[in-house]
């Protein structure tokens, strides 16, 4: 298959279909954090020159769509602005036509309106996927099945609730302020991608 991931540096989706046999790409505005064959720019520019691929798996902005900024909008014009145009982007970027599509965001403005439409939205967590960690992620998907979780990773328990090694005891997230944690905190876990390679190689 030919695979485009979008909006993806780290080139860990990218890698799993590439170890599968699959001719996989990602693209970004940065350049890619591994080798591989990556395409450095606007993604709609990317595909109006190879318009041609069997899945698009893509990742949009999602610091002014995810539901735990979207109360900083309130009274703040210029912030709703952003989200309506990272909306928007996202929007013209599912548009694309190809048979097989998905897109990663958390839950938000993007997977609420994408509901609305009638899409089929998954939500998983990398402790189904081999990983100690918790992180709910949604997935929006055309031509796919939802994944299958592949190994499940129990939480310790603090007071009667689940918590994970990536999470304080108070369920906060461990990774602290940094220039790299937008990055750090956007990239995708290998366990996910690996199930995205092996289950939807042949969909």
């Amino acid at each position: 298959m030919r695979v485009l991931v979008a909006c993806e540096r780290s080139g860990v989706i990218r890698d799993a279909f590439s170890r599968r046999g699959h001719e996989a790409a990602s693209c970004d505005l940065f350049p890619s954090a591994t080798p591989g064959w990556h395409f450095q720019g606007d993604i709609f520019s990317v595909l109006l020159r190879v318009p041609e691929w069997d899945l698009i798996i893509s990742h949009p902005d999602c610091r002014y769509l995810s539901s735990s900024g979207l109360h900083h909008n309130y009274g703040n014009p210029e912030r709703q602005a952003k989200t309506d145009a990272a909306l928007d982007f996202a929007l013209r970027l599912w548009a694309h036509p190809v048979k097989r599509k998905a897109m990663e965001n958390p839950v938000g403005r993007l997977t609420r309106v994408m509901r609305e439409r009638g899409c089929l939205v998954q939500t998983i967590q990398p402790n189904q996927f081999g990983h100690d960690a918790s992180k709910a992620t949604c997935l929006v998907l055309e031509g796919l099945p939802e994944l299958v979780p592949t190994k499940h990773i129990a939480p310790r328990m603090v007071d009667g609730k689940p918590r994970w090694a990536n999470q304080t005891d108070s369920g906060q997230n461990r990774l602290g302020p940094s220039p790299e944690r937008a990055a750090l905190r956007a990239e995708t876990y290998r366990g996910i991608a690996d199930a995205m390679a092996e289950q939807w190689g042949t969909a």
